[in-house]
């Protein structure tokens, strides 16, 4: 064997082996994401395991291509591959763009921002702004008892006053400091007063641990606030993975030539 077919087996060996240790880091990187998040906030967790997956079984295809110096089965291997790498240019792109705004207001007294929905994009205000979509997160958000856990996480009002609270914790489980409304502990605020501000999510909020502010649109703000930090750190992510293929798939479109040069 040429030493040019030997460098060439050995690059084609070993570009498979590292897609699929990309592809293994990937379904990690889902894995970890799914043990820090609960029911309700996985939006993206499957779609990156899936993501995993199918560079998987696109590497195993490369490999299978260069076990055999086919060159059909390479080419099926870097078309797939150049649709993955298009994808999630794509999706990077669109994630930058929605995530690309500010959010958060600073309040008096206040150690956490408070959010408001206008201050997101066109998407996250259709996706939230929908009743069924709405329905569902917000069933989860009830299931999850973040709120109710407040008065265990703070056992005191100072505690309570002097905490960071959540975008969701500050969103869904308190009401809008406009509001006015005094807090008596962690879960529990005098509502006897009238609002002082017109703001509907003043009439909204109870506190019933099944109604809270769930339907206010700072609930709505601080959802979209998590799903704004989530999504940006899967897109940061995906540039660090986009940049990787293609330095595989231009190793593989060299490795793909020298076995079409063979047959």
């Amino acid at each position: 064997m040429s030493s040019g077919a030997g460098t060439s087996t050995f690059v084609i060996k070993w570009i498979n082996f590292l897609t699929m240790l990309i592809a293994i880091g990937v379904i990690g990187f889902g894995i970890w994401m799914s043990s820090h998040t609960d029911g309700c906030r996985k939006s993206l967790t499957f779609p990156v395991l899936g993501l995993g997956a199918f560079i998987l079984v696109i590497s195993f295809i490369g490999f299978l291509g260069a076990l055999k110096n086919n060159s059909v089965l390479l080419w099926i291997y870097l078309i797939l591959l150049c649709l993955i790498l298009i994808a999630i240019l794509v999706f990077t792109v669109l994630a930058f763009i929605i995530t690309n705004n500010r959010s958060g207001h600073k309040a008096d007294g206040l150690r956490y921002k408070e959010y408001q929905l206008q201050d997101y994009s066109s998407w996250f205000l259709k996706e939230l702004n929908s009743t069924h979509n709405w329905r569902n997160l917000k069933a989860c958000l009830v299931k999850s008892q973040d709120c109710v856990n407040l008065s265990k996480k703070y056992k005191t009002l100072k505690q309570y006053k002097d905490a960071k609270l959540t975008p969701i914790e500050s969103g869904c489980c308190t009401p809008p400091s406009e509001c006015g409304f005094r807090a008596v502990n962690a879960s529990y605020y005098d509502l006897s007063d009238h609002p002082t501000s017109y703001n509907r999510d003043c009439k909204l909020f109870k506190n019933s641990g099944t109604v809270k502010c769930y339907d206010c649109n700072s609930c709505k703000a601080g959802v979209a606030q998590y799903m704004k930090v989530e999504w940006r750190v899967v897109a940061i992510f995906n540039v660090v993975l986009f940049f990787v293929l293609s330095i595989v798939y231009f190793v593989g479109c060299c490795a793909r030539r020298h076995a079409t040069s063979k047959r």
